[in-house]
């Protein structure tokens, strides 16, 4: 089958490529850097013509909750009104787990908002809501870093393998997977502060970190899966283990 994938030169993106192909699928890259931009809808459903599935990874450039709410409602708009259009069957968002129930994190609000429209505009729209990217510890070290201290929100979570996404991602773009709204989490659970200072012991990075209530939700444990979600790929400390 042919799977369009928004968002492809990203993080995330490059991953399904790489997955979909291994899956034998044909691909189609919708990205700025293929000169396609997604915030405008012209052309898009011309560009779908003979497509089976739409995976929307894409990112918002900003994490302002009006700024990315804007960019998340029209790409999800934009995607789901040209996907009908072309006669396309499957659309499948990437989401977080617990953004329903984190209304005071403008960028979880957002992504909610995402997700309305996907199911909203987007043709047999599926929703794959997955924990924190096991890097995503060392991303906030690295961004949060002020000296010899790093401010970290309060966050109860499950990081999972972006390989692992990129593999559910394309099952479900491909009906393997049928539901409609699917939550994927690794095997190891903790506090992001812990797992911030475990990735900057491993670093050989002498820093402070301190946990800050940001958001009520996030620090009670809303980002955790729920009984049914599926749990794969290593857990933080083994994941850790493998990192030079």
């Amino acid at each position: 089958m042919r799977i369009a994938i928004a968002g492809s030169t990203g993080l995330v993106g490059r991953h399904v490529v790489r997955e979909a192909l291994a899956a034998g699928h044909d691909v189609l890259e919708l990205s700025r850097q293929n000169g396609v931009d997604l915030t405008s809808p012209d052309g898009l459903a011309g560009r779908l013509e003979g497509v089976d599935a739409v995976v929307d990874v894409t990112q918002s450039p900003t994490l302002d909750e009006t700024e990315s709410t804007q960019f998340f409602t029209t790409v999800a708009g934009n995607l789901g009104d040209a996907a009908r259009e072309a006669g396309v069957t499957r659309s499948v968002t990437l989401s977080i787990i617990g953004i329903d129930h984190v209304p005071d994190y403008g960028y979880y609000v957002a992504k909610l908002a995402q997700e309305r429209t996907a199911i909203e505009r987007g043709p047999a729209a599926r929703i794959l809501r997955a924990a924190q990217f096991l890097e995503f510890p060392g991303q906030m070290l690295d961004r949060n870093r002020d000296g010899d201290k790093v401010v970290i929100p309060e966050l109860k979570t499950q990081p999972v393998a972006i390989s692992e996404i990129a593999r559910l991602l394309v099952r479900l773009a491909d009906d393997r997977v049928p539901e409609a709204m699917v939550e994927l989490a690794g095997p190891e659970s903790g506090e992001l502060t812990d797992f911030v200072r475990r990735v900057a012991e491993a670093r050989g990075v002498e820093v402070e970190v301190i946990g800050v209530r940001a958001s009520e939700g996030m620090a009670d444990g809303a980002c955790l899966p729920g009984q049914n979600a599926i749990i794969a790929g290593p857990g933080f400390t083994d994941w850790l283990a493998t990192q030079a």
